[in-house]
């Protein structure tokens, strides 16, 4: 058995040195050492021996398989060498060669006018309030001096989830929160940008989801001249330190008094053209003194304090800003109109 044993080694021995390939040393690995091996056959016959043989061909069979097993190692590890060398030939990659430019994208231009219009108002004192866009109708209507089947309300034609929920019609009732929140203190200077909703078809200047900032004052004497100097400072540094407003008397619910506010046509200078109706002037938003009543839902003493609002349609902003004649341009997901702001 000795014998067999020893010529089992140099077999294996002269194979493997001649072995082409991994798949070929693993089939040698198997066909010597394998549990069906011819190691293992010859080892089976060990039963057959007497005691004091079978130390000696258990030894001689330990030292066979760990001459294979270090050679089939030996071999395997150069193989694995051989084919790393081989995949890192293939797979160089020419550090010199100029690289991909990849796309970058840019705020879109309605978050770059919100972001504007927010560092415009913080400059000025003013902090940011936000509300839920799924509002109450208190909130959203009653507390806005609009009570039940008030005709104002038909404006507004309104997403209702329930009789009393709807998805906001404007940044309004953020006002009222604050408002609340305040528990009466004051002063009060807040704007409050995000999303409302309203039963509008699309169209170049109309959408059922824009975006809004509500602007909130409140403090003893406040006065129609402080919200008209608030709005003349914002124009200007929105638009150019040129630029005029002009107030014209409106209505609103929540204040009173109301009004319309125009602007400069960027356009023409005020001179007169076709996108200011050769009239001079743009209207960009609304504004007046804070309604007694609202006051009061919001906790306030109307003979102890006064306040103003104003609020401006956001795509309305950027239409002016940037000279862009359709709402729908904004929505379109559009990468060729949308990359023209990444350098503004």
């Amino acid at each position: 058995m000795k014998e067999r044993l020893e010529a089992l080694r140099s077999e294996a021995l002269d194979k493997l040195q001649t072995v082409a390939d991994a798949a070929a040393l693993n089939d040698l690995r198997v066909h010597y050492l394998g549990k069906k091996g011819q190691l293992t056959e010859i080892l089976r016959g060990m039963g057959s021996l007497s005691a004091e043989e079978r130390p000696i061909i258990g030894q001689v069979g330990n030292e066979v398989r760990a001459a294979i097993e270090a050679v089939i190692a030996e071999k395997q590890a150069g193989f694995e060498q051989a084919e790393t060398a081989r995949r890192l030939q293939a797979e160089t990659i020419d550090v010199t060669l100029p690289g991909k430019k990849s796309a970058v994208g840019a705020v879109h231009p309605l978050n770059k006018i919100v972001e504007e219009i927010e560092d415009i108002f913080i400059g000025m004192g003013y902090t940011v309030a936000e509300g839920p866009e799924v509002e109450t109708d208190f909130f959203n209507f009653e507390a806005l001096n609009l009570p039940k089947n008030h005709p104002a309300r038909d404006m507004q034609d309104s997403f209702y989830i329930t009789d009393e929920i709807l998805l906001r019609t404007q940044t309004s009732p953020v006002q009222i929160r604050t408002m609340k929140a305040m528990n009466g203190q004051t002063p009060v200077k807040v704007i409050c940008p995000g999303k409302v909703y309203r039963r509008d078809d699309d169209d170049a200047t109309h959408s059922f989801m824009f975006h809004q900032i509500e602007g909130l004052v409140i403090g003893p004497n406040i006065r129609m001249s402080d919200l008209k100097g608030t709005l003349l400072q914002f124009v200007r540094e929105m638009y150019g330190s040129q630029m005029q407003i002009r107030l014209r008397p409106s209505f609103f619910p929540f204040t009173e008094p109301s009004a319309e506010v125009d602007v400069t046509c960027a356009q023409c200078g005020g001179s007169g053209c076709r996108m200011c109706k050769h009239t001079g002037w743009i209207e960009i938003l609304g504004c007046g003194m804070v309604h007694p009543k609202v006051l009061e839902y919001g906790g306030y003493d109307p003979k102890e304090v006064t306040g103003f609002a104003f609020g401006m349609g956001v795509e309305r902003i950027a239409l002016l800003k940037y000279g862009i004649d359709d709402i729908r341009h904004f929505y379109a997901n559009d990468t060729k109109f949308l990359s023209q702001f990444a350098k503004i």
